[in-house]
Formats: structure tokens, C-alpha cells, sequence
């Protein structure tokens, strides 16, 4: 879960609700197309709204990925003091199932990310949220994308316990490359943000240590603007909040509080290079507060939502 300074009130909560539907209907009204803000490359990328979050049990949703079993289903997760629980909705944001996740101790999950291996199709969920800095060990759990969308309880395939090298950090980010048999990571607070490696199908039982491989080039500059009319939000802006990878392998995405970035890997060369080239930058369409990013099937256009009910789901194309 991410720091929300200050904390909002009920009527500022209820205030950013109420924005979240205005904005929703007039997007629906103008056939869902949004125009975003040009980048510094000059690209002009659109969302599409796809649907709106307004299932109670959907709040606080801190992780999605694009579903490799079912068309059209996408795999969200919340975070907080919430139940072990993956929820599979459709494209419009409505609830399809509700899966609970045995075994498990849920401390602060914060991504998830969708894979195939060994013909199999798998959700990896990363409890890896840590915002005072004070977990020793966190956890990575796998579990076997569900045959059939009814309300059910899966237990993991296999899990991963890991530590940082150099003492605790924050991380909601987390993508993985089943063809490479990699896990990468991406810390939040620190600037520049940092990329780290797990194996994806590590000995049993081993407490693993992450690999650094290499700090994320081309993070926006803090906007004078947004500085001098919201400081607090301003600093946040280039925090990042999810990760994805797309369905070729070849360009991972970066979400942060204000921006999507885009790195791609040079055919067959590693992510610790591609990270440090200048990525494909663009600003996210208004979310309250972005945390949850995929790739969708065709490998065009990425899926995206936020925190708080009700919360836009945008259909983006970079």
C-alpha cells in the first residue's frame, strides 16, 4: 500500500468518487476516447475507456494482469488488511469470480503478472509492498490460472521467499519473463528507481537474495507547475506503481503515479541494457491514484486502473 500524504478525509474521498464517475460518464459520452498529454518525444497517445470499478470488494486494487486462459478476463487484486483474494473480471470492470488464495499470509500484495511455462498458465502475485521500510523477508506466490471462472479456492504451485542485498525498500512493481526464467522487480522510492532479477523457478525452500542489475533511465523531472499548485502530489510523480510485460517479451512497462514509460529490449539482449536506454514516455489518463497496469493480448495497448470506487479502467495506447 502506498504513503497517501496527507491521509484524505471522508469528504475528500467521496469528492474524488464523485470526480471518478463525472469523468467516466463524459468519456462514455464522447464515444471513450481520452487524449493525453503530448510527451517529451512528441508522441501523441490515447485511452480508451474500457469500462469503471464499482464493485465495493474491488477497492483498493493494487495489481492487474491480462488473463493467457480466458478472452476478455482480466486478474485484479487489492491490497491492505484484505482477504487472500484474486478477483477475475471482465473488460468493462464487472466481477466475473472470486478466487481465495490458501496457505498464504498476505502482508502488502502489490502487484501481479500473467505468464505460460511448461504449457502450463500461471499468476504470479508479489506481497512485496513495504512502505515503512521494515520487512527482513517477502514473498512471491505462483498459482495455476483457474480452468473455469467460478468462486474457488487455489493454493499455490509454488512460492518464492527473497530479501533486498542492501536492506529494506518499498517495491509494487513486478513483471515476469518466463522465456528468460526471470523475475524483475522495480523499487518505488528510491530515484532512480532500481531493477532486480529473481530466477522464476528457484530450489525449494531457499531464501533467495535479489540480484541488482541496474538503475531505470529517463524518469520525468519533477514539473514546476505541478509543484508550486500541489507539492505533495508533485513529489510522488514519478514513484512506480506497476510493471508488465508484453506478450512478444520485448518491451517491459513501468506505471508510475503520473506516467507510463516504455522500455524495449534490442533482440536478444538483457533488461539490465534496456533500462538504461531514454524509454518511450507518456502521461496516464486522469486515475485516482494509478497502481494497476497489463498488457493486453495483442500487444498494442495496455490495460490500466486505480485505487478508490469508482475507478476508470482505460484500454491505452501508447
Amino acid at each position: 500500500m502506498p504513503p497517501r500524504p496527507p491521509a484524505p478525509s471522508p469528504r475528500s474521498r467521496f469528492a474524488t468518487a464523485l470526480r471518478a464517475v463525472a469523468l467516466a460518464s463524459l468519456f462514455a459520452l464522447a464515444g471513450g476516447c481520452v487524449q493525453q498529454e503530448d510527451d517529451a518525444t512528441g508522441n501523441e497517445p490515447g485511452s480508451e475507456l474500457s469500462g469503471v470499478l464499482l464493485d465495493l470488494q474491488l477497492s483498493e486494487i493494487s495489481g492487474l494482469a491480462v488473463s493467457h486462459r480466458h478472452d476478455g478476463v482480466l486478474w485484479l487484486h487489492d491490497d491492505g488488511d484484505n482477504p487472500p483474494r484474486l478477483f477475475a473480471v471482465n473488460e468493462r470492470g464487472g466481477r466475473l469470480a472470486t478466487f481465495r488464495i490458501e496457505g498464504v499470509t498476505k502482508t502488502d500484495w502489490e502487484d501481479i503478472a500473467a505468464f505460460e511455462l511448461d504449457g502450463k498458465r500461471y499468476l504470479l502475485i508479489a506481497d512485496t509492498g513495504d512502505n515503512g521500510g521494515l520487512r527482513r523477508t517477502l514473498q512471491l506466490h505462483v498459482v495455476e490460472e483457474p480452468a473455469t471462472l467460478r468462486n474457488a479456492r487455489l493454493k499455490p504451485a509454488w512460492s518464492i521467499a527473497f530479501r533486498w542485498p542492501d536492506g529494506a525498500r518499498d517495491c509494487e512493481a513486478v513483471a515476469v519473463d518466463a522465456r528468460r526464467g526471470e523475475i524483475l522487480l522495480v523499487s518505488k522510492k528510491r530515484q532512480p528507481p532500481e531493477l532486480f532479477s529473481l530466477p522464476l523457478r528457484p530450489p525449494a525452500g531457499e531464501l533467495l537474495t535479489a540480484q541488482p542489475l541496474a538503475t531505470l533511465n529517463g524518469m520525468p523531472a519533477l514539473d514546476p507547475e505541478r509543484l508550486k499548485h500541489a507539492p505533495e502530489r508533485a513529489k510522488l510523480d514519478g514513484q512506480v506503481t506497476a510493471a508488465s510485460l508484453s506478450p512478444d517479451g520485448s518491451t517491459l512497462a513501468v506505471m508510475t503515479y503520473r506516467y507510463l514509460l516504455l522500455y524495449p529490449r534490442a533482440g536478444d539482449g538483457n533488461w539490465a541494457d534496456a533500462v538504461t536506454r531514454q524509454p518511450r514516455t507518456s502521461v496516464l489518463p486522469w486515475l485516482p491514484q494509478a497502481e494497476a497496469l497489463g498488457w493486453a493480448a495483442d500487444g498494442r495497448s495496455l490495460y490500466a486502473t486505480g485505487e478508490f470506487i469508482p475507478a476508470p479502467l482505460y484500454r491505452i495506447t501508447p
